[in-house]
């Protein structure tokens, strides 16, 4: 009777380990999301835009959007927003030293809004967004799309019923 006891412990521990291990996540959307915002801010090349820009604000929110906004030299100012769970792909073209990245979504996805523009402000959708860097390799850009594609994976898993 003893040894089945002693079994059956052993295998309700190891049960209860494997039923714990299953619910963690070793890399959250969070790790994710901050990654994201530490290369956007490290790569942002500013120097590409910088007759014409006066400043930026690029941020990755905890609540999963990607907000970039351009402040011009004319007083306009650009807005462009999207939830990363509806990321699509992205392109990068340029060189090691200096490109541009395009974010693709999957439609018309990206708030586009102008303000104090002299043709008047514009609420609009696009497709993709447009972010200036510089200074990256292959291998930050692959981990630009991995983190981009956990967040959309993460968020696809939750949202089924």
């Amino acid at each position: 009777m003893k040894k089945f006891t002693l079994c059956l412990k052993i295998s309700l521990l190891s049960a209860f380990c494997m039923f714990l291990c299953a619910f963690s996540d070793p890399e959250t959307i969070t790790q994710s999301i901050n990654f994201l915002q530490k290369t956007f801010t490290d790569h942002y090349d500013n120097s590409q835009e910088s007759d014409q820009v006066k400043r930026y604000e690029l941020n990755v929110t905890n609540n999963g959007f990607c907000r970039y906004k351009r402040y011009f030299n004319n007083g306009k100012t650009e807005y462009f927003a999207f939830k990363l769970s509806k990321f699509k792909d992205m392109d990068y073209y340029g060189t090691t030293t200096s490109g541009k990245l395009y974010i693709h979504t999957k439609g018309d996805d990206v708030i586009v809004q102008t303000y104090k523009d002299r043709g008047g402000d514009v609420d609009s959708m696009a497709t993709q967004l447009v972010i200036p860097l510089k200074n990256i390799e292959a291998e930050d850009l692959n981990l630009i799309r991995d983190n981009l594609n956990k967040i959309n994976a993460e968020v696809s898993i939750s949202q089924k019923p």
